[in-house]
């Protein structure tokens, strides 16, 4: 087992989780649990320091998924489609799209397949956006996972499929 990092101060602990189980008398793996604990742990951080990257932009985590997927999908995509691939509610996205569009980054028209839906288009301003964060946008991304090796990133890609291939446990009923 690895040493912990300084960066694991106060995380979940494999004791804690062990002392945890016995607790209620359960027979769970106390390493499932603490990996698990963890990941949610880690997850929320980089969500917390995904905003915060993102406002140097102007844009939330989610106002820049929105953009980064309207780009991938030649500038237009139904509120729908949007709300699918970025795995949120079509109010989410309404929400979303509001700001943008009051910001010039993106308009919404009538949809050419079904003339009573919308389409949200990316604007030339959204587009130009996107360009100018990317530099460093990417840069920071990259720094992230710095510390792992190109065969540490495969394996990790591979991990994180795994367990989001998990997720469900968590929100079935």
């Amino acid at each position: 087992m690895t040493q912990p990092h300084e960066t694991d101060q106060g995380a979940p602990t494999l004791d804690q989780a062990r002392r945890q189980i016995a607790r209620y008398g359960l027979t769970a793996d106390p390493q499932a649990v603490l990996v698990a604990a963890r990941l949610m742990a880690a997850g929320a951080r980089i969500a917390q320091a995904g905003e915060v990257h993102f406002g140097r932009f102007g844009l939330s985590t989610g106002r820049y998924r929105l953009l980064a997927d309207l780009e991938d999908h030649g500038g237009e995509k139904s509120p729908s489609r949007l709300a699918a691939s970025l795995g949120v509610s079509r109010a989410t996205v309404t929400g979303l799209v509001d700001g943008l569009e009051r910001e010039g980054l993106v308009v919404r028209r009538p949809s050419t397949e079904d003339g009573r839906g919308n389409v949200v288009v990316l604007t030339a301003r959204g587009a130009d956006k996107l360009r100018d964060l990317a530099p460093e946008h990417f840069t920071r991304m990259q720094a992230l996972v710095g510390g792992l090796t190109p065969e540490e990133r495969a394996t990790f890609l591979d991990l994180l499929a795994r367990v989001v291939a998990g997720m469900d446990a968590l929100t079935e009923d």
